[in-house]
């Protein structure tokens, strides 16, 4: 392939790819507006957001090595379809009911396509240097494109209704469609390789299933029973899903790989960066609107120096793996993370240059960490199971990102609900011990006194379970960045011991 149709291609993957990573942070400006229009409770607005990332990683183990059998490109093209339908169903939901369907739907297209793009970068660019500036590219976009989320879906609500936010995905759908076929390369699937239909809804079930019980244990008023048993479901899921894999010659993820120091780094890595970093903001974009009073627009442009950051990172990451090593770069660039985020917290209430500096420096260290961690993932596989690989990376970035909403929104929900004390002079009201936002619904319907009084503890309650999650994801960074460098030092220990035992060593 020509050297200019190689970088085209790559710029129709990226489109694509973006639009798959913007969906999942897109609507946090969203949801304040979408809540009140939509009437959707607290428990609906955490599956609103969840649907997407949840579903995604659920399917993404099968369809990744579908892709394998049947030939990335045409995946990728079913997935741009499926996904432009289910925008446009998103786009003029009427419910919330039917907005977690067309969320879900949004799913199974992206899940068609996100393995396809890795892959499809693999088998374009065989040039070792420039297959991995292409992945910083393509990192850049996954972790920059979840960042910058947040700012689109502002400055659409400045002008727009919040289905614009869906809305826009579709002219680039269209333009990909046409483009595909001219551009990327065609390769034949392995036609003969089985697909495990059973196993992927089995893994789809126990992620499901592990990730609502966290959910529900972490509400105000918790049904402990049906926390259990679906954590029981998904739990027996997951085990079948382990033995189901391990006995078979055609898994759908090789666990073969996970011995392999480097690819379990990458893993590690791209859970929790993806994880810390959507449910940071998650909470950062509510607290930016909810408490301080900014408008979506400008609490969109308060997140920018996030994806700024990482869009730079990348491709720079890329060129200075072969220098540092995957492995010592992931570990960085997760203290890096851990380190910038401290930083935000200790100054959160200073002057804004000083924060924005900080959120900076995470997302510069995240995005670095992603390119990283997609190199460590997709280099340990073969390239007939790029799929494979690529699906397994991609199923950490949509699980960390679903854990991170589930765990921290959760825990914040759970620290809102604890620090919330309400005056015996304000009327009483289940939803507004739920969320702030649902504690401002309720004071609409109250006299101005009473009103501003209950605003006034409900915003004290938001800032301080606001304090504790942004701590708790620093934690979950440092802690990361000390498993894998704990493990890639065993692992270069290990090497010189063997290397010393050769005879004439």
């Amino acid at each position: 392939m020509p050297a200019r149709n190689r970088w085209l291609a790559l710029a129709v993957i990226s489109s694509a790819l973006f639009l798959i990573v913007i969906d999942m942070t897109v609507l946090y400006t969203a949801l304040p507006r979408l809540t009140h229009d939509l009437g959707a409770t607290a428990n609906q607005k955490l599956w609103i957001v969840n649907a997407y990332p949840l579903v995604v990683a659920g399917l993404l183990p099968g369809l990744g090595t579908l892709g394998d059998r049947f030939g990335h490109r045409r995946m990728f093209m079913l997935g741009l379809a499926v996904f432009g339908v289910a925008s446009t169903m998103a786009a003029f939901a009427w419910s919330p009911q039917v907005l977690i369907g067309a969320r879900v739907a949004l799913a199974v297209g992206a899940a068609m396509m996100m393995p396809a793009t890795l892959s499809l970068i693999r088998l374009t660019f065989t040039d070792e240097d420039e297959r991995a500036f292409a992945i910083g590219i393509w990192a850049a976009v996954a972790s920059g494109g979840a960042a910058i989320g947040p700012v689109i879906g502002g400055i659409l609500l400045e002008y727009f209704w919040w289905g614009s936010v869906f809305l826009i995905n579709v002219p680039v759908v269209l333009v990909a469609l046409v483009l595909v076929p001219l551009l990327l390369p065609y390769r034949e699937g392995v036609k003969d390789r089985p697909w495990d239909l059973i196993g992927s809804l089995q893994v789809m079930v126990g992620l499901v299933g592990l990730v609502y019980a966290i959910k529900e244990i972490a509400k105000r008023d918790p049904a402990w029973g049906e926390a259990a048993l679906v954590f029981a479901i998904g739990l027996i899921a997951m085990v079948l899903f382990v033995r189901r894999q391990l006995a078979s010659a055609h898994p759908l993820i090789d666990f073969s790989l996970f011995a392999i120091p480097r690819f379990t780094a990458g893993v590690i890595a791209a859970l929790v960066a993806a994880g810390t970093l959507i449910g940071f903001e998650l909470v950062f974009t509510q607290r930016m609107q909810l408490v301080v009073g900014h408008s979506p627009l400008y609490a969109g442009l308060l997140n920018l120096p996030l994806p700024l950051a990482a869009f730079f990172a990348g491709p720079i990451a890329g060129l200075m793996l072969s220098r540092l090593g995957t492995e010592r770069m992931i570990w960085l660039t997760l203290l890096g993370a851990g380190l910038g985020l401290a930083g935000y917290l200790l100054s959160y209430q200073a002057a804004a240059a000083i924060w924005l500096g900080a959120l900076a420096v995470m997302g510069f260290a995240i995005g670095a960490c992603m390119t990283a961690a997609s190199s460590a993932i997709m280099l340990s596989a073969p390239e007939d199971r790029a799929g494979m690989a690529a699906s397994v990376e991609e199923v950490s970035y949509e699980l960390g990102g679903a854990l991170g909403v589930a765990i921290l929104g959760s825990l914040f929900s759970a620290l809102y609900t604890f620090f919330l004390h309400v005056p015996d002079s304000v009327p009483p009201s289940a939803t507004a011990r739920d969320s702030l936002d649902e504690a401002m619904i309720h004071a609409e319907t109250l006299p101005a006194d009473q009103a501003a009084e209950l605003l006034q503890y409900a915003r004290a309650a938001f800032d301080h379970a606001f304090v504790w999650v942004t701590f708790a994801a620093i934690v979950m960074l440092l802690a990361a960045s000390l498993t894998v460098w704990k493990r890639s030092g065993k692992a270069v220990a290990t090497l010189n011991s063997a290397s010393s035992q050769q005879p004439g060593m």
